[in-house]
């Protein structure tokens, strides 16, 4: 990360925490495509998504004032509320009931809707970013993140020991802040 590109979070993050509008809306205007794709990703559902996202730009607007710069990016810190609202609805028993009961044409709407969004979470560069992790490790990172799943639940998933997940999941989140400092 280069001092300018810091600069600039620096400078957005002062401004949000003194409810400037303006920043709100580019900070909207940058950052809702990407956190959309997170969400969908783990939904499936474009009206629940759609939703979820604006939520999670009020709890962000609300919130502003606990982000911790000198835990992590501004980004990272949006994405990790986005998720957890996703996997909170998707855990939902609400949710649920309303998706065993959703037509095939529904299904083929969303499908149609993560293509699109799967182009937009590209344009960031995420997807690219997780190729270059091995196999098993971009395996649980998208179970985990992208889908929602828990350590356990992958545990299940993959067949595998419940120790294993939580090293592959250590490893390829090292490796990426790793990349990500380059």
């Amino acid at each position: 990360m280069t001092a300018n590109t810091q600069n600039t979070e620096t400078e957005l993050v002062a401004s949000l925490k003194n409810k400037d509008r303006q920043a709100y809306n580019y900070l909207y205007d940058n950052y809702a495509g990407a956190l959309y794709g997170v969400i969908i990703k783990i939904l499936d559902k474009q009206e629940v998504a759609s939703d979820i996202l604006q939520e999670v730009f009020i709890k962000i607007w609300r919130h502003i004032d606990s982000y911790d710069a000198g835990r992590g990016r501004l980004y990272t810190w949006m994405l990790n509320i986005a998720r957890n609202a996703a996997i909170d609805t998707l855990r939902s028993s609400g949710y649920n009931q309303e998706k065993n009961t959703q037509y095939s044409s529904d299904n083929m709407s969303a499908h149609e809707s993560r293509l699109s969004i799967s182009m937009k979470t590209d344009h960031i560069g995420l997807k690219q970013l997780l190729l270059v992790l091995k196999e098993e490790h971009r395996q649980v990172i998208d179970l985990s993140y992208f889908k929602g799943y828990t350590q356990e639940e992958i545990a299940k998933e993959l067949d595998i020991p419940l120790g294993t997940v939580k090293t592959r999941c250590r490893k390829a989140l090292l490796q990426l802040k790793d990349i990500m400092k380059s």
